[in-house]
């Protein structure tokens, strides 16, 4: 039954998102620029609220943290492992690489961590703390990591990839978020009560909204014949990454708590944003669709074990 009231709603949303889009209800302008307001406004206030409220110690959260990025690397370097045996070519190996890695954090695993107990961490900060402590850093260096897997695809690593990598750096919503969320923690300084109230409901709208976009964002792409390199990808990203997750973050000294909520972060299905940067930046369109829509099924079974476990 936890499962079913954990992962149900997250999903129906997705669900929705999806009606929404099939039906012409909402037009595919108005799904684009309720992700664009998402992106830019509902989650950084999220991020923004939830730190800025914060005033515990966060040596928890440095240690999921650092599980979920001593694993990404390896789940990295799985992915060119396998890519290499599957022969994945050299433009479409970037592709494979990101959708094995790139986890959609912020519209999905936000979401059912949010729809867990708010327990209390071992260092007396919240489960939701922790998790926007270690996300919003995740999804920077995910943002980093998918141009430079899709770079090094087509070139050799070198001077010409760091202009991209500072695009990426500041124009980056979330992390300017958290930064700003972090020095007002740091500093113990507080918002008048009008504005706090008013960052708190910009970002309760970021979940929802977020998921109908995911939702919305699936009719965009397409299932292609080919599936086997697809299916590795979305593998990868849903299997292999919750039990590397796992024995990383035994080795690192997490809690049962703790390893639950990393394994979730980590068992995201591929984010949808990876599909665009593999577009703009000349990957493969086929592969990076196809590994988003197995990932998103994939991803309900592993979640559901490990939220069940």
């Amino acid at each position: 039954m936890q499962i079913l009231n954990v992962l149900a709603p997250v999903f129906l949303m997705i669900a929705i998102g999806t009606v929404l889009q099939r039906s012409g209800f909402a037009s595919p302008t108005f799904f684009k620029e309720a992700n664009r307001l998402t992106y830019w406004l509902g989650l950084p206030a999220l991020l923004f609220s939830q730190l800025a409220g914060s005033f515990h110690d966060v040596t928890g959260a440095r240690v999921m943290l650092t599980s979920m990025l001593a694993a990404t690397a390896v789940v990295v370097l799985i992915g060119y492992a396998v890519a290499w045996i599957m022969r994945v070519p050299g433009r479409a190996m970037g592709t494979f690489v990101q959708g094995g890695f790139r986890g959609n954090l912020a519209f999905v695993g936000l979401p059912i961590i949010y729809s867990l107990p708010d327990l209390p961490m071992a260092d007396g900060s919240s489960t939701r703390t922790a998790v926007v402590l270690t996300v919003a850093p995740m999804m920077v260096i995910y943002n980093v990591g998918g141009v430079v897997v899709l770079l090094l695809s087509q070139h050799a690593l070198g001077w010409r990839m760091l202009r991209p990598l500072a695009k990426q750096l500041a124009t980056n919503p979330p992390l300017l978020a958290t930064i700003a969320g972090i020095i007002f923690m740091v500093e113990g300084w507080t918002l008048p009560s009008s504005v706090d109230k008013t960052f708190t409901a910009l970002g309760e709208m970021a979940l929802p909204l977020g998921l109908l976009g995911v939702g919305a964002s699936l009719i965009t792409v397409k299932l292609g014949g080919a599936w086997r390199q697809p299916f590795a990808a979305a593998l990868i990203k849903t299997a292999v990454s919750p039990a590397i997750a796992y024995a990383v973050g035994r080795s690192f000294g997490l809690s049962a708590w703790e390893l639950k909520l990393v394994m979730i972060l980590m068992a995201t299905p591929t984010a949808i944003i990876s599909y665009t940067v593999a577009l703009e930046m000349k990957g493969d369109e086929t592969l990076a669709s196809s590994t988003i829509v197995l990932s998103v099924l994939g991803s309900v079974v592993a979640l559901a074990f490990i939220i069940g476990a």
